[in-house]
């Protein structure tokens, strides 16, 4: 349990964006995630491509489609199911 706890805190230090920060780095695409109240996470593009990643992009598009109300692609999942699938990845 302690590992898994670790790696979420690095994997959501590594993620998070400060809230006055606006640009993205290369190779990175920036997601809002949150049932009710979005915070904003930089991930990999890479991300996009592994079928765990997939399973919430599929989640985004059966409630939003291709009208995501941030601006920006939206997941609609709670915060630490996000950072569980981050943790996988990383």
């Amino acid at each position: 349990m302690g590992f898994r706890l670790s790696a979420i805190v690095r994997a959501k230090q590594m993620l998070q964006l400060s809230p006055s920060a606006s640009s993205v780095p290369k190779g990175c695409l920036a997601v809002y995630v949150g049932e009710t109240q979005k915070k904003r996470f930089v991930i990999p593009v890479s991300y996009l491509n592994q079928a765990i990643f997939q399973d919430l992009l599929s989640q985004a598009e059966e409630k939003f489609g291709y009208d995501h109300p941030m601006g920006g692609l939206t997941i609609p999942c709670r915060e630490e199911i996000f950072m569980d699938v981050i943790s996988c990845l990383s």
